[in-house]
């Protein structure tokens, strides 16, 4: 189809709206030159339903969890590890670049205007073009423009590529605080671990003074007959064991100081005397209604839910590609060879109209690109599926486990009470004339076995707890959290 008959007019003043209002019709027919064909992405989202999650208002946990554990050590240690940790700075300079990116494609909604300056001399060649005097000349000439442009985006391409993008950011201000809710809770499981250890330190030291004392009594009734030697070997073989577990005790608690520097973006040395006290953090109970609808606030699902939003926009705007490109561009300025006449009136040169890119015929790239789209969003939807899945799953195995512990705690404490109570009638036999020292010592063993059990269960109650915080999203709120996203088209 030859357009030039519809072009040529735009340079006359002959009829302009019925010219364009031509060339659109022929626009129009030559459009469907283009066929998208029947791609379409195949994957479907799961609906929270599907899981057997349900609606249900709750206030578990708040973004700033880890005070309600009331232990000033640790909100130290989480406000530097916010202002601090190199993985937060990290996913926080992605957020950046990703709205960066959104305010370049809104910027392509806009018009673009320009200005230029250029000057130049040269020389005419005397068997060219141009016939003497000119040929065989040097001329200066200089040039000043001002130039603006303009893309319609009838098709909506551009619209749909801020979309993408705009998704793209949404998706990258959920996982900043995906990355905050990890290390937040890193740094608080890392802490009670510690603490742990710090109580379980304390239980190993007294059970090494109690194996002790009762190789010295066993060696003194075995040098008055009153033993043999094989029960003084007894008693004195567990006393390696115990400093074996205490030295690994003791590299556990560095270790686990080394882990928080790390999380804070610290050296060794900033907690190398830390000792927190695991009596002084409580145990929170469970609320009464576990808030499992929670997980779909989670910032992992949320930044997921966004990538499909941003892979399905993606798609739109490989569709528009199928259709035409049609562009404004206008110039105003001065042109000469003569610097004394730059800015005279007939210098002056202007210009207006319309550019087209219409695609016809391209060896099957649109719907190739059209297909790998689809194929990304397919992606996009079935990582969104496998986080959903994932953070039930998550968030199941937290409160199975918590609930776990919980019973465990309350079959030790039981326990621990009547190994008490045994310890102190043999105390009170020894004191009545009716028992041995050493018979009071074994009967502290239990005590002391009860006691570090106690310890590691506290400790775990705490990191499940902070497991569950975890797993119903730590507080996060897309609607309070989320920044004004560039989007401003409808």
């Amino acid at each position: 189809m030859n357009l030039k008959p519809l072009l040529h007019p735009f340079g006359s003043r002959a009829r302009p709206a019925w010219r364009l209002a031509a060339l659109a019709g022929v626009l129009a027919v030559l459009g469907g030159c283009a066929s998208t064909g029947s791609s379409t992405p195949q994957a479907h989202m799961m609906d929270a339903k599907q899981l057997g999650l349900k609606a249900t208002a709750a206030t578990f946990p708040t973004q700033t969890w880890w005070t309600g554990f009331g232990d000033a050590g640790l909100d130290r240690l989480e406000q530097q590890a916010l202002a601090g940790s190199p993985d937060l700075q990290q996913a926080q300079a992605r957020e950046r670049e990703a709205e960066a990116a959104a305010g370049v494609a809104h910027s392509a909604l806009l018009p673009h205007v320009g200005a230029g300056l250029s000057a130049t001399r040269e020389r005419f060649s005397g068997n060219g073009y141009f016939p003497p005097p000119i040929g065989g000349s040097i001329f200066n000439e200089e040039q000043l423009t001002l130039n603006a442009g303009y893309e319609l985006d009838f098709f909506g391409r551009n619209r749909a590529r801020l979309r993408a993008a705009v998704g793209q950011q949404r998706a990258a201000q959920a996982q900043v605080q995906a990355a905050r809710v990890m290390l937040t809770s890193d740094v608080a499981a890392t802490y009670f671990r510690l603490a742990g250890l710090v109580a379980q330190e304390k239980v190993l030291r007294a059970s090494l003074n109690q194996r002790r004392t009762i190789a010295r009594l066993v060696g003194e009734r075995a040098r008055a007959g009153l033993d043999n030697t094989l029960q003084q070997r007894q008693a004195q073989a567990q006393i390696p064991q115990l400093r074996v577990d205490l030295d690994a005790n003791l590299q556990a608690q560095q270790q686990a100081r080394h882990a928080l520097a790390a999380l804070i973006g610290a050296g060794p040395q900033v907690t190398a005397g830390l000792r927190p006290s695991l009596a002084r953090v409580p145990v929170p109970g469970l609320p009464r209604a576990l808030p499992i609808s929670l997980i779909g606030r989670r910032p992992d699902v949320t930044a997921a839910r966004w990538q499909v939003q941003s892979a399905l926009a993606s798609v739109d705007e490989a569709k528009a590609r199928f259709y035409p490109d049609i562009n404004l561009s206008a110039f105003i300025g001065f042109d000469t060879v003569s610097f004394s006449k730059f800015l005279d009136t007939g210098s002056r040169e202007f210009g207006v109209g319309p550019a087209i890119d219409l695609p016809i015929f391209e060896g099957g790239q649109l719907r190739a690109n059209l297909r790998a789209h689809d194929a990304q969003a397919d992606q996009a939807i079935d990582e969104y599926n496998a986080t959903l899945v994932g953070a039930v799953r998550e968030a199941a195995d937290a409160i199975t486990q918590r609930r776990s512990t919980q019973a465990q705690i309350q079959s030790q404490s039981r326990a621990l009470k009547l190994a008490g109570q045994a310890h102190r009638l043999a105390g009170q036999r020894y004191a009545a004339g009716l028992g041995n020292e050493i018979v009071v010592l074994q009967t502290q063993e239990p005590v002391l076995q009860l006691q570090q059990l106690g310890a590691r269960l506290k400790t775990q109650a705490l990191v499940d707890d902070v497991a569950l915080i975890r797993a119903l999203g730590g507080g996060y709120d897309a609607a309070r959290d989320e920044q004004p996203a560039a989007d401003q088209a409808r």
